[in-house]
């Protein structure tokens, strides 16, 4: 293939791998400076190597520490009181005999007492929002006028401000704990009619005892009370991605005019057909097919993006030297 060629086909080679531009000029400057201890015949390219994450785990608070109230009821038992119903008179034994008139009296068989009622717990709803991502500025590969400077190609680049990212959490917070409040119960009483002496008899009197009636009153033993039990809070694990190390630009060898035979590409593309990554027509030419093919397995494998790296000729067992002569291939 002759040498103008090929150099058009490994130029289009890069362009198209730009795809990750955005990223890869994150970190770029215009006037980087060139690769230091390089030999002749290398050829070098900016790779960009992506940024490490690690995932990091929060416990948040879910639902905060309550309490619960259970209410025991008091306790009645019913007794028998004797109470009076008509008192101790006197009969007369003569003619005129004595006058009664009855009456009601009330009589307690149930004293007043108390109930305790729980009035539940009110929960609020509580949004926070959290910061996931803060605001960045990275470069941007702008459209524009390609110039020939020193046998270097320039780029123009724009510097854009990409906003910051938040999410929102809610969680549900006690308002007003639970409390207890105190009803009355009114003391229960029960009419008893009794005959009351108007008139006493004359001349002569008899006793006459008095009469009772066995009543059943129900008397408190054991008075209500309250008994808490405490509700431990809730909690739940969120988990995030925290950056450990920023990408980065750095000059890599890479395949070039100098280096890069048809054997060498076809090995490669030998390789990345073997892989799994088909490069298309296997020619021994570094056209799109093959780049992107490269590509693909760049970004599979987690190795830096950027062009035909040696890291991918190593990781594919495509073994080269710097005269340009393919040693062997793995396939």
């Amino acid at each position: 293939m002759p040498r103008s060629s090929f150099y058009a086909a490994l130029s289009a080679a890069f362009l198209l791998s730009s795809g990750l531009a955005q990223a890869q000029t994150a970190m770029m400057s215009a006037d980087a400076a060139l690769p230091i201890n390089a030999r002749p015949g290398e050829c070098y390219a900016r790779v960009y190597t992506p940024p490490q994450f690690k995932t990091v785990s929060d416990t948040v608070l879910k639902k905060a520490a309550s309490e619960r109230v259970n209410v025991i009821p008091e306790r009645y038992e019913w007794a028998e009181e004797t109470v009076m119903v008509k008192p101790a008179t006197e009969r007369i034994a003569e003619v005129i005999p004595a006058e009664y008139r009855w009456e009601e009296e009330q009589v307690l068989v149930k004293p007043a007492s108390e109930k305790v009622e729980e009035v539940p717990a009110t929960y609020k709803t509580v949004t926070q929002t959290e910061l996931v991502k803060p605001a960045t500025t990275v470069w941007k590969r702008g459209r524009g006028p390609v110039e020939k400077v020193d046998n270097l190609t320039g780029d123009i680049m724009c510097l854009v401000e990409e906003p910051a990212e938040y999410r929102t959490i809610s969680r549900s917070e006690i308002d007003q704990p639970a409390t207890t409040r105190r009803v009355a119960i009114p003391a229960e009483y029960q009419t008893v009619r009794r005959q009351v002496l108007v008139r006493e008899a004359e001349v002569r009197k008899e006793q006459v005892p008095a009469q009772y009636q066995s009543v059943k009153v129900r008397k408190l033993t054991e008075a209500a009370r309250e008994e808490r039990i405490a509700i431990p809070a809730e909690y739940q694990t969120v988990t995030r991605q925290e950056k450990v190390a920023d990408g980065h630009m750095e000059w890599r060898p890479v395949l070039c005019e100098t280096n890069a035979t048809p054997e060498t590409v076809t090995a490669l593309q030998h390789a990345l057909q073997n892989a799994g990554y088909s490069p298309g027509k296997i020619d021994g030419r570094l056209g799109a097919g093959t780049v992107d093919a490269v590509r693909r397995y760049q970004k599979a494998n987690g190795l830096p993006e950027g062009g035909v790296t040696l890291e991918v000729l190593q990781s594919l067992g495509v073994r080269w030297s710097a005269s340009g002569k393919s040693a062997s291939a793995s396939y």
